[in-house]
């Protein structure tokens, strides 16, 4: 596994790389062949990441990409920014396993089915999906780095 982080400062730097092993190992132990890209920067609105599954398009198609690109907004606290990562660590696993693709004009497969119609945000199964296990994976993070007790870990 290979992780790359840019625009974050040594503290986030060393805790990103924390908990993006420790999604790996978790959501997909097995997989040693994956790059994750991380990069905080400004983004517009009130999104705070992203997940692009091979943005440099180099899979070929029918592969399951190994190149993944997060881009997580540079505005959030330490705390939402671990879970958004946690969050979109979930999508990564998702593309990674071949349970989500995303085919031309936006459309999506979902656990093999074609969707014939794009549900809102907060119907979308994978959505769905990592908004659940988002808090588990940094709650149980925090635990399992002693990290829970630090004031900056609580809500």
């Amino acid at each position: 596994m290979n992780i790359v982080i840019t625009g974050a400062n040594p503290t986030q730097r060393k805790y990103i790389t924390s908990i993006v092993e420790f999604c790996v190992k978790k959501m997909m132990p097995r997989m040693t062949n994956i790059e994750i890209q991380v990069k905080l920067k400004s983004i517009k609105g009130d999104v705070y990441g992203y997940c692009m599954a091979d943005p440099e398009g180099e899979a070929k198609r029918g592969d399951r990409p190994r190149v993944f690109e997060l881009e997580i907004s540079k505005k959030l606290t330490l705390r939402k920014l671990l879970e958004t990562i946690a969050h979109e660590m979930v999508h990564v696993k998702q593309y990674a396993r071949g349970e989500l693709y995303e085919g031309d004009c936006n459309k999506h497969r979902w656990q093999g089915k074609w969707l014939s119609k794009e549900p809102d945000y907060w119907e979308q199964p994978w959505e769905i999906e990592a908004h659940g296990r988002e808090p588990g994976l940094f709650i149980r993070w925090t635990e399992t780095n002693k990290l829970a007790h630090k004031k900056w870990t609580q809500v």
